[in-house]
C-alpha cells in the first residue's frame, strides 16, 4: 500500500510543481493590481473574474471529468479512447463558440445582471474570449493527465501563465491599458497554453459519435450544477458584496467607499488563500486518476483512509501557519518602497482565518468525493454542493449587512463545512470507509480556536510590548506546538512517517550491510 501512496505523492509533486510555479508567477499580479489599479477597478475585476469561474463550468459542462472516466475505462478494456477525445473536443468547440457569441451580443445586460454598470460590458466581451480559449484547453489537458504526461502538462500551464503575466505587466505599466490590460493579458496567456498543447490534437479526428456524446453527458452533466454550486461557495461573496447598501458601507467602514471598493479590497485580501487553494488543486490533479485506478484494490479503503488523514492534517497545519504569518508578509514594507497590499487594503485582513479554514473542508470534500465517483453515484453531488451553496448564500445575505467583509468570509466557512458534512454522509453510505472523524475533528477544532482568538492574541502581545521579531518568534513557537499536538493526536501515523524518514536517511540500519 505504501508504494501506491508513493505513486500518488510522486504524481502530486509533478503536477504540483507546475501548478505552484504557475500560481506563484501569476500571483505577482496581485501586488500589481493592488498598487496600480484603484480599489474600484479591483472590485470590477473581482466580480467579473468570479463570474468567469462560474461560466467556465457551463462552457465545459463536466466533460473533463467524464472524458477521464470513459477514456480510463476504455484503456482498461484495451479499447481505443481516441474517438472519445474527438467527440468531446468537437462538442466543446461548437458549444463554447455559441456561448461566447451570446456573451458578446448581450454584454451590457450581463454586466448589469452581475451588479456592474452597463459600461462594464466591455469587460464581459473580454471574458467571452477568455472563456472560449480556456474551454479549448479542457480536453487536451485531461488527455495529458490521463496519460500521465506530466512534463507537457506542466510546460503548457507554466508558459501560459508566463505569457499572461508578461503581457499584463507590459499592458499596464508600458501601455497604460488599465483594467482592460488585465483581461487582455489573461486572454493572451490562455492563447499561449493553447499553442503548447497543439501536439495533443494529433488524436483529433473528424469523428463525432452521438452515443459517445450521450455517455459523456450522462457522467458530466451532474457536475454542472455541482460545479456551479461548489464555486458559489467561494464566489457568491463577491456577487453579494458588490450589492451591499451604501448605508451599511458607511456604518462599517466610514465614508469614501463604494460597493466596488469594498469588493476590490475583499478580493485582493482573499486572494492570499491561494496557498491552500494551490495545495488542494495539485492534490486533486493526482487524486482523481489515483483513486479511479486503485478502487478495485483489496486495501483500497484503508488506503483512502490514510490519504484523508495525511492530506487533512497538512491543510489544517497550513491554515494555522497562514493565519499567523500571512498578515506579517502583507504589512511588510519591502525595500521601503512596496507593500504586497497597500495600507488601504489592510482593513480587510480580518477575513483571512476564515478563508484559510474554509479550504480545510474543501480538502476533506475532495477526499470524500472518491466514494461517489467510484460507485457511480454522481446524482448525489448536486445535493451536496447545493446544500453548501444555499448555506453560503443565505449566510451572506444575513451576515454581509451586519459584518461586511467579515460576514462574507464566515459565510464561506459555514458553506464549506455544510458541503463537507453532506459529502461525508452520501459518500460513506455509498462506499463505506472508516475515516478517523474523531481525531480529525479534534485537530480541526483546535485549529479553529487558534483562528478565532488570533486577533485577540496579537493585541495581548502588543499590550506587553511584544511585537516585530519577538512576536514572530512567539507565533512560530505556537505553530510548532500545534504541530506537536497533531503528532500526538495522530501518533501512529507520525511514528510511521518518522520511521520511514529515518530509514531513508540511514538505509544501512534496515538490514545491515550487504556483502
Amino acid at each position: 500500500m505504501f508504494s501506491k501512496l508513493k505513486l500518488l505523492a510522486r504524481d502530486t509533486v509533478v503536477y504540483g510543481a507546475s501548478t505552484i510555479l504557475a500560481r506563484s508567477i501569476n500571483y505577482v499580479l496581485v501586488p500589481l493590481y493592488a498598487n496600480k489599479l484603484s480599489t474600484f477597478d479591483n472590485g470590477i475585476q473581482a466580480v467579473v473574474y468570479a463570474n468567469i469561474a462560474l461560466a467556465n463550468v457551463i462552457f465545459s459542462y463536466g466533460l473533463e471529468t467524464s472524458y477521464l472516466k470513459v477514456a480510463s475505462d476504455a484503456i482498461k478494456q484495451n479499447r481505443d479512447e481516441r474517438p472519445f477525445f474527438s467527440t468531446a473536443f468537437i462538442s466543446l468547440l461548437v458549444t463554447s463558440t455559441l456561448f461566447a457569441l451570446l456573451m458578446v451580443l448581450f454584454a451590457p445586460a450581463l454586466a448589469v445582471a452581475i451588479g456592474l454598470a452597463p459600461e462594464s460590458g466591455t469587460f464581459i466581451r473580454y471574458a467571452a474570449a477568455i472563456l472560449w480559449l480556456d474551454t479549448m484547453l479542457v480536453v487536451p489537458f485531461a488527455e495529458l493527465r490521463l496519460k500521465r504526461k506530466a512534463m507537457p502538462f506542466a510546460l503548457a500551464k507554466v508558459m501560459g501563465v508566463v505569457g499572461g503575466v508578461v503581457s499584463t505587466f507590459l499592458l499596464i505599466l508600458v501601455f497604460n491599458a488599465g483594467l482592460s490590460g488585465v483581461f487582455i493579458g489573461e486572454a493572451l496567456g490562455s492563447l499561449v497554453s493553447l499553442l503548447f498543447i497543439l501536439p495533443v490534437l494529433k488524436n483529433l479526428k473528424p469523428f463525432f459519435s452521438t452515443d459517445m456524446y450521450k455517455d459523456l453527458l450522462k457522467i458530466g452533466l451532474p457536475y454542472v450544477p455541482t460545479g456551479i454550486a461548489g464555486l458559489l461557495i467561494h464566489l457568491i461573496d463577491r456577487n453579494l458584496l458588490i450589492r451591499i447598501p451604501q448605508v451599511d458601507i458607511d456604518r462599517l467602514y466610514g465614508s469614501g467607499f463604494q460597493a466596488s471598493d469594498i469588493t476590490g479590497i475583499y478580493g485582493r485580501v482573499a486572494a492570499f488563500g491561494v496557498a491552500l487553494q494551490m495545495f488542494i488543486q495539485i492534490f486533486r490533479f493526482a487524486w482523481q486518476p489515483f483513486f479511479l485506478q486503485h478502487a478495485d484494490d483489496p486495501e483500497a479503503k484503508q488506503l483512502f483512509r490514510q490519504v484523508m488523514n495525511l492530506s487533512s492534517i497538512a491543510v489544517i497545519v497550513l491554515a494555522v501557519a497562514c493565519t499567523f504569518f500571512v498578515p506579517d508578509l502583507v504589512r511588510y514594507h519591502y525595500g521601503g518602497r512596496l507593500y504586497l497590499l497597500p495600507p488601504k487594503y489592510w482593513m480587510g485582513m480580518s477575513i483571512l482565518p476564515w478563508i484559510f479554514f474554509s479550504y480545510v473542508f474543501d480538502m476533506m470534500s475532495t477526499n470524500l468525493s472518491a466514494g461517489l465517483l467510484i460507485t457511480g453515484n454522481t446524482r448525489y453531488l448536486p445535493v451536496v454542493t447545493f446544500a453548501g451553496a444555499v448555506v453560503t448564500t443565505v449566510a451572506c445575505w444575513i451576515l454581509i449587512p451586519v459584518g461586511g467583509m467579515d460576514g462574507a468570509a464566515v459565510a464561506i466557512l459555514a458553506g464549506t463545512a455544510v458541503m463537507c458534512l453532506f459529502m461525508g454522509y452520501y459518500s460513506v453510505r455509498a462506499y463505506p470507509v472508516n475515516y478517523d472523524w474523531g481525531r480529525l475533528g479534534l485537530l480541526l477544532g483546535a485549529g479553529l480556536a487558534f483562528a478565532a482568538w488570533h486577533d485577540d492574541f496579537l493585541n495581548f502581545l502588543e499590550r506587553f510590548g511584544v511585537f516585530g521579531t519577538s512576536a514572530l518568534l512567539v507565533k512560530l513557537i505556537i505553530v510548532l506546538l500545534y504541530l506537536l499536538l497533531g503528532s500526538l493526536i495522530f501518533r501512529s501515523e507520525a511514528v510511521s512517517v518518522m520511521r520511514r524518514v529515518g530509514a531513508k536517511l540511514h538505509p544501512s540500519a534496515r538490514g545491515g550491510a550487504r556483502p
